[in-house]
């Protein structure tokens, strides 16, 4: 894998700088939560960085390197293909960044929908993108609260209810991953 310091440097080039500082924010979150919840604090870092680093590419760019890279297209991806920013920038992490570690592609693929069963560090790179110290909506302060605590599933269930809420509100499409990584973790906790 190439060092921090020359990922950051070649995706510099490739994002606005508003996107470029909202990366920097993710990643400094992603590594203080993966060093609260013993998570790899270099896989976070790295995850963090290059989480959107498709997030710029055009809806019908984001669709040609799905289909291409046979990734699964449903009807609501076709409808929103920004969603397909987190599965495309993962095979973008891949080619063009070099990233061959498993657990960081699939924390780059799920950031924006999350999935059933999520690892620490999917979860990290999810939560960390929502309360990175830019963002401001109604409930981000109880959300960082929320991801001070011990228990990272508690607010992944609280980002995907605000999540869903707010999509719900302005009749928007909720992904079906979405609901799934949200009942999964309640069903954990019933479980437990």
């Amino acid at each position: 894998m190439k060092p921090y310091k020359e990922l950051q440097q070649q995706l510099q080039g490739q994002l606005k700088p508003k996107r470029y500082k909202h990366t920097l924010g993710v990643v400094d979150c992603a590594v203080e939560m993966a060093h609260q919840f013993g998570a790899n604090e270099e896989k976070a870092q790295i995850a963090g960085l290059l989480h959107d680093c498709a997030k710029n590419y055009a809806g019908k760019d984001l669709l040609t390197i799905a289909s291409s890279s046979h990734l699964p297209l449903d009807q609501i991806t076709l409808k929103k293909p920004q969603l397909l920013h987190g599965p495309v920038g993962a095979i973008v992490a891949q080619n063009k960044y070099g990233i061959q570690d498993e657990e960081i592609l699939k924390a780059i693929a799920y950031h924006t929908t999350g999935r059933r069963n999520m690892t620490l560090l999917d979860k990290i790179i999810y939560l960390a993108d929502f309360i990175e110290p830019g963002r401001d909506y109604p409930g981000v302060e109880k959300l960082r609260k929320a991801c001070e605590k011990d228990d990272i599933d508690n607010a992944c269930i609280l980002a995907f209810s605000n999540t869903i809420r707010y999509i719900a509100s302005i009749s928007g499409l909720i992904h079906p991953r979405t609901i799934d990584a949200r009942n999964a973790l309640i069903l954990k906790k019933i479980n437990q």
